[in-house]
């Protein structure tokens, strides 16, 4: 699974947030809302979410800020893995 990471610049939980998912094998891209209009509006408004990071994995679901209990799940096999979390946390 690829997960794309909504960050800016500057963000410290954007960094702990790749730092981890890298340490934990999950694929993932980075996309500078700061420069990119569309993605900014697909965070703020779609999406709802006022801080970074915001990741949002292939199947949809979302959260925003460091979460590492979250990235965990990923990695231990996704949100359809009995005993996880549901990965859609506002």
């Amino acid at each position: 699974m690829t997960v794309t990471v909504y960050s800016t610049p500057g963000c410290s939980q954007c960094k702990l947030t790749a730092k981890v998912l890298a340490r934990e094998q999950v694929a993932y891209r980075m996309v500078d809302i700061s420069e990119d209009p569309t993605a900014h509006a697909y965070v703020t408004q779609t999406l709802g979410y006022s801080q970074a990071p915001v990741v949002v994995t292939e199947t949809g679901e979302n959260w925003s800020g460091f979460r590492p209990d979250l990235i965990k799940a990923l990695s231990a096999g996704g949100p359809n893995t009995p005993g996880t979390p549901a990965l859609a946390v506002a």
